[in-house]
């Protein structure tokens, strides 16, 4: 006794149509490369499940990005418009610039510098020299910077030492206010006995 036939509308139980895709995707995966190999075929199969995951299968023989291009030329159908060229354009060229400055990079460093001519050799001498010169002279000053500091604290202990000495020399080796008076200027004592005034 056959199977009944399925209704095809979507699953509502989430796990019944989560198992249904996998074992989905599995079969036309399967079909995919099964019509790759038996007729020569160039396939391509690209899947996105409802929770954005991606699935994709290419023939062996050639790339995803190939038969795009096929299939744009054959159908005649614009699959992406001149601002994605122009991105696409300026993404290859940011590599490009990004692996020549790798491979100077590693030439600085006198890596696979073997092969190279001399008029390139001698670029990179010229700028060894300039980055060379540039740290010194950065070196330079900060040298002058902690050369001024360095005078300028040692004037400020000169002039305290010699404000020292000289108080030594008029004689008040302590400052008046580290010693204060112990009775105050303005303190006098009252008697308190009228006839202390008066003269026997």
């Amino acid at each position: 006794m056959g199977r009944g036939k399925i209704e095809i509308k979507r699953i509502e139980n989430s796990t019944n149509r989560q198992v249904t895709y996998s074992k989905r995707r599995g079969g036309i995966m399967k079909k995919a490369r099964e019509i790759s190999v038996l007729c020569d075929a160039q396939v391509s199969l690209v899947i996105f499940s409802s929770t954005g995951k991606m699935s994709e299968f290419c023939s062996p023989s050639t790339t995803l990005v190939k038969l795009l291009d096929r299939y744009h030329k054959q159908a005649g159908k614009k699959l992406w418009d001149a601002k994605h060229e122009y991105l696409s354009n300026e993404v290859e060229r940011t590599k490009k610039e990004n692996d020549n400055m790798q491979i100077k990079l590693r030439h600085l460093k006198g890596e696979d510098i073997n092969s190279l001519p001399l008029k390139e050799l001698m670029a990179i001498e010229e700028a060894l020299e300039e980055g060379v010169a540039g740290v010194r002279a950065r070196q330079g000053r900060n040298l002058e910077e902690e050369h001024k500091c360095l005078s300028y604290i040692l004037h400020q202990q000169e002039l305290a030492m010699h404000g020292n000495l000289r108080e030594l020399a008029n004689g008040y080796p302590e400052r008046e206010k580290d010693y204060p008076s112990q009775i105050p200027y303005t303190f006098c004592a009252q008697p308190s006995q009228p006839n202390l005034h008066q003269k026997k």
